[in-house]
């Protein structure tokens, strides 16, 4: 699943409009305006024209950074921690669950009640293993149905 298709289904789930994902952009220290959000939320049809703004693993990284820093806050780094986290380069569907769960300050029961709400049953070990760090032994990546599942899901809890 491409970025833009994985930014266009959050939006909808969760209602957010585009001055908020500048907004949200700009907290994970990417700068766009509005406009660039309107052009990433275009859908794909021509990827090559220039009506379109492609949205690389970094900058959706960097967008899920600043929606847990709209949600929860900025939290002020440790003496010896980094002023902005660093870029993990791990599967972005893997990223999504982990950060949409921080910044909805979801349990892993809220998680399994939003699969189940689109029609999958996930069972503890597996959610688990696909919020667990890339490299661990139980470590799973996240599959494109797995995720749009998820963003499904997101949508019928907060939507209706």
């Amino acid at each position: 699943m491409l970025n833009n298709d994985i930014l266009i289904r959050l939006r909808y789930a969760l209602d957010i409009k585009d001055a908020d994902m500048a907004e949200i952009f700009e907290l994970g220290g990417v700068h766009v305006t509005k406009e660039d959000v309107r052009l990433m939320l275009k859908k794909a049809d021509d990827e090559e024209s220039e009506e379109y703004y492609s949205v690389n693993h970094a900058m959706m990284e960097q967008f899920l950074n600043g929606f847990i820093m709209l949600k929860r806050g900025k939290q002020d780094p440790k003496p010896d921690q980094p002023e902005t986290p660093a870029l993990t380069g791990e599967s972005v569907n893997n990223l999504l669950l982990k950060k949409v769960k921080i910044a909805l300050a979801l349990t892993s029961e809220d998680m399994l009640e939003i699969f189940d709400l689109a029609g999958v049953h996930v069972t503890k070990g597996e959610l688990g293993a696909i919020l667990r760090k890339e490299g661990h032994k139980n470590y799973r990546e996240c599959g494109d149905k797995f995720a749009r599942n998820f963003l499904k899901g997101l949508a019928l809890r907060y939507r209706g």
